[in-house]
């Protein structure tokens, strides 16, 4: 039971469990093995018109993925055992799945549900409920370093899903997950908590479950009731401890009967929380690593252009002075050393980028083998470097694409006697600017 706070107050709700193990400070929906289901149910309906419920709870697991996931129902009769997440099909009210394994293929899990029946619909499975979902979000809760906080709240026929994603000790860090509009609910139901496992397995473990009233403006509220005997309490320790020790006891039957498998796991279904970390930090840098090498390749190119375009326009003046000398008047040696002098700075700041784009390429080649005591810190100042370069390139870039646009301030290249048709400075530049802004377009979208 919660405090009277902003106008709202809570409602203290006895329990009923199911397959569930309790205890002082946590509910086990269910245990990390294959194929288990467990629930928790309240014992007499909810008679709020509009209400809010506070959930509190981890998933872990050591596996990559999770299965199957977490269900939070407010139904008009007790789900109690069923296929859904381990409670009943074909329910009268919602439930907010929070669903982990993917069944549909389409990378979009874990992910939150929200799935609202009339009593006659069967849950698609296989299409994660996509098909059935009135609103959903996308977010991870497994393995979190602090419990995971969900608030959801039924208010003027609107329900709305707001999520605390576990990354935080701030117990009001909520952000927004789902909303549902027009919703129409039983007027009186029960308020209950599933879980269930598959072939994959992880720990559902609630902490708290605070149910609140909301009411309008003017309108006098309950009185929340008692607290849970002492005695239930000691019952339901009871109950705990003894459904541990059956666990112990079926831990051991199994590693008898199974003495291959003892203490051998798989390796490539397990990963400890250091190495999920590594492995993120490596693929991000594995993907940096290739844009630039990609792009230093382009620049490559563009300056090789860049000298044979300047080569060939110095070779050509050449002939042409010596060929025409009476023409050779008609264009001013200063206006011909300004093309030169302009070719020969694009050569110098493309060089200047390449060099940048080299310095970046060591640091990432030097990120990926990180120290053992300071490789998270090496590994994060490597990034700060690595944006850094990127900013610099940008820098250059524009500087180079705006230097060389074509500016009526500027002096024009001189008319020199028509020879072989070549690629134009103007055309040249263009192409220049162009892949140069969609090279770097490509890396920021990445």
């Amino acid at each position: 039971c919660g405090p009277e706070r902003k106008g709202i107050k809570s409602s203290c709700c006895f329990l009923s469990f199911l397959d569930a193990i309790p205890s002082a400070d946590q509910i086990r929906i269910t245990t990390s093995l294959k194929s288990q289901r467990g629930s928790v149910w309240t014992k007499t309906k909810s008679i709020f018109e509009y209400w809010e419920v506070e959930v509190t709870f981890r998933v872990t697991g050591r596996g990559r993925i999770g299965a199957d996931g977490l269900a939070i129902w407010f139904t008009e009769e007790q789900g109690l055992e069923g296929p859904v997440f381990g409670a009943a099909d074909k329910w009268n009210g919602v439930g907010i799945f929070f669903d982990s394994f993917d069944n549909d293929g389409k990378k979009n899990n874990p992910g939150v549900i929200v799935v609202g029946n009339n009593g006659k619909l069967l849950y698609d499975h296989q299409n994660d409920g996509s098909t059935q979902a009135l609103a959903s979000c996308q977010r991870d809760f497994r393995n979190k370093p602090y419990p995971v906080r969900v608030k959801i709240t039924y208010y003027q026929k609107t329900l709305t899903v707001l999520i605390n994603n576990g990354f935080t000790p701030d117990k009001e860090d909520y952000e927004f997950c789902a909303k549902v509009e027009d919703m129409v609910l039983p007027s009186q139901g029960y308020f209950g908590i599933s879980a269930a496992t598959g072939g994959l397995a992880d720990d559902h473990d609630v902490l708290s479950f605070l149910t609140f009233q909301l009411t309008e403006p003017g309108k006098e509220v309950p009185i929340p009731d008692a607290e849970i005997p002492q005695k239930d309490k000691e019952k339901y320790q009871e109950e705990f401890e003894h459904f541990q020790q059956e666990l112990d006891k079926k831990k051991e039957e199994f590693q008898k009967d199974h003495p291959d498998v003892q203490g051998q796991p798989a390796d490539d279904l397990f990963e400890t929380v250091s190495d999920r970390e590594l492995r993120q930090i490596f693929e991000g840098q594995n993907r940096i690593h290739l844009e630039i090498k990609q792009l230093n390749r382009q620049l490559d190119m563009i300056l090789d252009e860049q000298r044979r375009y300047v080569s060939a326009v110095t070779d050509e003046i050449a002939k042409r002075g010596a060929g025409f000398p009476g023409q050779q008047g008609q264009v001013s040696q200063q206006e011909i050393e300004t093309v030169v002098k302009t070719q020969e700075e694009v050569i110098r700041q493309v060089n200047e980028i390449r060099n940048s784009m080299a310095d970046t390429l060591r640091l990432i080649s030097g990120a990926q083998h990180p120290g053992s005591a300071a490789g998270v810190y090496e590994t994060t100042q490597h990034f700060n470097d690595i944006k850094e370069h990127l900013h610099v390139v940008k820098r250059d870039i524009e500087h180079l694409v705006q230097r060389n646009m074509p500016s009526s301030e500027k002096s024009k290249c001189p008319d020199l006697p028509p020879f072989p048709s070549c690629l134009s400075t103007v055309h040249f530049f263009i192409f220049v600017a162009v892949q140069t802004v969609l090279f770097i377009g490509y890396i920021m979208y990445r």
